[in-house]
């Protein structure tokens, strides 16, 4: 006669997960998009708000700290600066361009305003129209949207819907319309109904990037944007804050 001894099967339980293990599954590119909100919303409400800083000495600094940023960004994230430059810039070209002319007609229908003479008012074309307005247009539309994308990047969009492809695409507009958001309440003056205007903005210069995922058409539309401003608005509280420091 054998005896056959019963063991029970070892009980399964689902194993802790810590909070190091949990932060660790977060995707890489939802701390990017996480660091850069931190940095549209930080770099004004610090160093032009609470700081009030010299306006073109503040430009320096957001220039500096906007691609400091995207540039550790890009190859951390594996995206080589040359094909990432040349990403179907034959198409982003244009279509900022475009993008670019619709918006200097919105600036146009603004009051006009005096503007600076001579060479200062070379230099404000060039510092406050193109560096300044290439790297908003980065920062707002070119980072966030591209960040979203790349959340996906797992699967080919050419292997996706079309209807998923437009969810990614809308998804990413609407964070990017977080970032113009957070990044213009760091003004003071922009805490109110006001706002509306650069969210309006948004929605056009981000068309470029958005339809071709390419990093220069927004910028080329930002900076139209910003050198009709310094040409036909420069003294404003609408265009290029801050608003509230020397100029």
């Amino acid at each position: 006669m054998s005896v056959h001894a019963h063991i029970p099967a070892r009980a399964t339980f689902p194993l802790h997960v810590g909070p190091r293990a949990r932060l660790a599954a977060v995707p890489q590119q939802v701390w990017w998009l996480l660091g850069g909100l931190m940095l549209a919303f930080g770099v004004p409400f610090v160093l032009a708000d609470l700081a009030g800083l010299q306006r073109d000495l503040y430009y320096a600094l957001y220039v500096v700290s906007v691609f400091a940023f995207v540039g550790v960004w890009a190859p951390q994230t594996q995206q080589p600066i040359r094909t990432f430059l040349t990403h179907r810039w034959r198409w982003a070209v244009p279509l900022g361009v475009l993008a670019g002319v619709v918006l200097m007609f919105s600036v146009l229908r603004e009051p006009s305003t005096p503007h600076p003479r001579g060479l200062t008012f070379v230099g404000a074309i060039i510092w406050r129209g193109m560096v300044y307005g290439a790297a908003d247009g980065v920062l707002l539309s070119v980072f966030p949207i591209l960040a979203v994308f790349g959340l996906f990047a797992s699967k080919p969009l050419r292997e996706r819907s079309k209807r998923a492809v437009a969810c990614i695409g809308a998804l990413a507009l609407v964070v990017s319309l977080l970032f113009t958001a957070v990044y213009h309440v760091g003004y003071p003056d922009f805490r109110g109904s006001k706002v509306k205007r650069p969210l309006t903005g948004d929605v056009i210069w981000s068309v470029p990037t958005l339809v071709t995922l390419s990093p220069l058409g927004t910028p080329i539309a930002h900076i139209a944007t910003h050198v009709t401003a310094v040409v036909h608005s420069d003294d404003t509280d609408l265009f290029l804050p801050p608003h509230t420091q020397t100029k």
